[in-house]
């Protein structure tokens, strides 16, 4: 007898692989929370506890929700995404406030859930369950808008201090040079020239007497 091909047992074990994530797979019935009583506030720190627990989960087109909770305190309300991400519990698109609600799920997509005691949502009491059409993987839910960052403002360059005025200083002419005075000299002493008349007259004289001798 021939040995079986070596790629049969490879293919059992896709097809197996397959059937276990959904494909093909009967409909599911998932306890909210993984527990009973499992729709209310986290206790632990971390408020994002419900919504860690859908992530684990896969969700198909035919699958059910089931919420158990005490109704005389809480109750299930089905929103959209706006009053999901704000908390609100005005007009919701379904209100359950009987106890241990399951919810078909018939449409693929998201779904948001919230509980209707104000106070509860803010707490962390709500739910994102991602439901996938069967053979398709799920749509995630759309990611929240992020804010612009701002943009850098350019830093303001320091007024730059204004130059001293560099036209050149005129040029002092020189100082004239004082002329030497140009007064008239003193005149000669009175006696020389009384003096030195009497001598021409003198010589005159003289002159004379020799002609006449």
């Amino acid at each position: 007898m021939a040995p079986l091909n070596p790629v049969l047992p490879l293919v059992f074990l896709l097809l197996t692989t397959f059937y276990h994530l959904g494909e093909g797979r009967e409909a599911h019935t998932f306890l909210v929370g993984g527990s009973a009583n499992g729709w209310k506030v986290p206790e632990s720190s971390d408020n994002k506890t419900l919504t860690h627990w859908a992530e684990t989960q896969r969700f198909l087109v035919g699958d059910s929700l089931e919420f158990d909770f005490d109704m005389t305190k809480d109750s299930v309300f089905q929103v959209t995404k706006e009053n999901y991400e704000k908390c609100i519990t005005e007009n919701p698109s379904k209100n359950y406030t009987h106890n241990k609600v399951i919810l078909k799920l018939d449409v693929s997509g998201p779904h948001y859930f919230i509980s209707g005691t104000p106070g509860n949502c803010a707490k962390g009491e709500k739910l994102i369950v991602v439901v996938a059409s069967t053979g398709h993987p799920p749509a995630p839910p759309s990611p929240k808008p992020v804010p612009p960052t701002p943009k850098p403002v350019p830093a303001t360059a320091p007024p730059t201090p204004s130059k001293p005025s560099t036209s050149p200083t005129p040029a002092t002419a020189p100082p004239t040079p004082s002329k030497p005075s140009t007064s008239p000299a003193p005149a000669p002493n009175a006696a020389a020239g009384l003096v030195a008349g009497s001598g021409i007259f003198w010589a005159f004289v003289a002159v004379i007497g020799f002609a006449w001798a």
